[in-house]
């Protein structure tokens, strides 16, 4: 303005300067015009600029963060099982339950399926899910909360809501983190109603410690169905608890008839009767014998017992329902063979909770082909279940005898198992990391024997991101075993392989946690490039939470030791 202020005056400009005191507004036109020009021109210039003035990372996650596939996760049943018997009160009583108050337009009750280890509560959760899952279209989520699951700690309120969230699709960034383990879970406990509100949607807790565990993942809404699962009785006054006893005897022998392959003619069933009554009319322990049966045609009924009852003398000094369960674990067991039993000893000492073909090559030290011929050999043999994605895991009672095992054998101490997966997920990190790092990026350095490891087909950031996500709480569950035993460089490597990962996906304060446990890993082993490295990591996390205090100290500490080494 000032150019056309000035040409309105009464005083004559000099030379060239004349001609545009004559046409000011047709100057003040032109020179805007070349202002606007500059400036498109040093904004472009600017952004092709960028990448090269600084590698540090901002402080929001980079595009792509949010976990893939949310939708599909939303349908996280485990399958249905055809070993399933005879429950029809049971699942009368829920069913008549959910339409009762759905009818009646009142908010659905929490339903508790409590009852001993082995009777078939998550079963029956799991086949309730199924029956149920079309009143339900919003969604249906199973979380295992490992309330008693041995060598593994019960789920924190906290941590599952994380994952219940990233499931709905919440970005890493919107997930409420903090040092306030209180204020964090009832910030994600309010964001996790609001997710589901005004939604149909059927929620399994299974295998829950207590109460004050689950309440917090409870949905808000009205019509959400909440079915727990828990070897305790959980009190509260808004449940319906629906106890799951033992199979009545004629149950227990239809069960055993069914999965045994024989005409229930071609069966002495008072014999039937008294393998039942031997392993506690349990599911678990029918499905066991049933499959011995099967396996060994020229076996008759009384064969079996025989052999059952001998198992049990063994393990005298065991109470009487302990030692049946056992009894059938133990008669399963043997009838594997020395190949066979070997690997199943190798699962007891997993840390994770479910594992692959490719994992449990990795722990028994053989091909994945073979892998994969083990673990389809101990699934005929019902002594793991399998999940969906070709994925398995043992059943609690059998994770307690696995490891009980293992720890007799001494054919692998629980370091070579903790060592031997850890080897095979820095491999696979590796692969993963190189899809989801940023352009220039650096990342780990692959182990040295990683050429030798079989690792699953990670070829795209969508494979990687998905393996990632699957993989995630059974890769944490090593870290927190290796760290148990002392493997500090392990601990320091398997932190760095996830950093990238859990930088964009998150939780961030499950990033802390780790790259914390880093950095007194690293203190331990002395080795201060490791040290600046996990500090480095951790500063940069805070700095995405916001809490810049915390990312300043760290980030300093990790330059005082990045100059150190030089």
């Amino acid at each position: 303005m000032g150019l056309v202020t000035n040409a309105v005056s009464e005083s004559q400009w000099p030379g060239w300067l004349g001609w545009l005191q004559q046409h000011g507004w047709f100057s003040f036109a032109v020179l805007g015009g070349a202002m606007v020009g500059l400036a498109v021109l040093l904004a472009a210039l600017s952004e092709s600029g960028a990448p090269e003035r600084s590698a540090a990372p901002t402080p929001q996650p980079e595009e792509g963060a949010v976990p893939p596939g949310a939708a599909l996760v939303l349908r996280s049943l485990p399958r249905d099982t055809t070993a399933f018997t005879d429950r029809t009160a049971e699942l009368e009583a829920l069913v008549r339950s959910v339409s009762n108050s759905q009818e009646a337009g009142e908010a659905l009750p929490v339903h508790v399926i409590d009852g001993m280890p082995g009777v078939g509560k998550t079963t029956f959760a799991v086949h309730a899910g199924h029956v149920l899952s079309e009143r339900f279209p919003d969604g249906q989520l199973f979380v295992n909360l490992n309330g008693h699951t041995a060598g593994r700690p019960p789920v924190q309120a906290t941590e599952a809501l994380a994952s219940l969230l990233a499931a709905t699709g919440v970005p890493a960034q919107r997930i409420p983190a903090g040092d306030d383990l209180g204020a964090v879970t009832e910030a994600r406990a309010a964001m996790w109603r609001s997710q589901l509100a005004n939604k149909k949607a059927l929620l399994i807790l299974d295998n829950a410690a207590s109460y004050r565990q689950l309440e917090p993942l409870l949905p808000g809404g009205s019509d959400c169905l909440v079915l727990v699962t828990s070897r305790k009785r959980l009190a509260a006054y808004e449940e319906v608890v629906l106890p799951v006893e033992a199979l009545p005897a004629e149950h227990a022998v239809d069960l055993f008839v069914r999965l045994s392959g024989r005409s229930a003619e071609s069966l002495d069933r008072s014999v039937l009767e008294q393998l039942v009554e031997l392993c506690g009319y349990l599911p678990l322990g029918v499905s066991l014998l049933a499959a011995r049966l099967r396996h060994h045609r020229s076996w008759s009924a009384e064969d079996l017992r025989a052999r059952l009852v001998a198992a049990g003398d063994r393990l005298g000094e065991l109470r009487a329902g302990e030692r049946a369960v056992a009894a059938t674990f133990s008669l399963s067991y043997q009838d594997l063979s020395p190949e066979r039993q070997h690997f199943f000893r190798c699962l007891g000492l997993y840390p994770g909770a479910e594992l692959d073909a490719f994992c449990g090559a990795a722990l028994g030290s053989v091909s994945v082909a073979a892998a994969r011929e083990a673990l389809d050999t101990l699934y005929d043999a019902h002594l793991i279940e399998e999940h969906p994605g070709s994925r398995f895991r043992l059943h609690d009672l059998l994770r307690d005898y696995a490891r009980g095992l293992a720890g007799e054998g001494g054919s692998m101490t629980p370091v070579d198992a903790v060592q031997r997966v850890c080897s095979y997920y820095l491999a696979a990190l590796a692969v993963a990391n190189r899809h989801i790092a940023r352009s220039g990026a650096s990342t780990p350095n692959p182990p040295d024997d990683a050429a030798q490891v079989e690792t699953p087909p990670i070829d795209s950031r969508t494979a990687a991101l998905g393996w990632l996500e699957d993989e995630r709480a059974n890769v944490l569950a090593c870290i927190r075993r290796a760290n148990d035993l002392a493997l500090h460089e392990l601990v320091i490597h398997m932190a760095a392989a996830m950093a990238p990962f859990l930088r964009q996906a998150g939780p961030w304060d499950q990033a802390v946690g780790l790259h914390r446990t880093a950095t007194e890993a690293a203190r331990h082993t002395g080795d201060r490039r490791a040290l600046a490295n996990a500090l480095a990591e951790l500063g940069v996390v805070r700095r995405f939470m916001a809490a810049y205090r915390e990312a300043i100290e760290a980030l300093n500490e990790a330059v005082t030791e990045y100059e150190a080494v030089g």
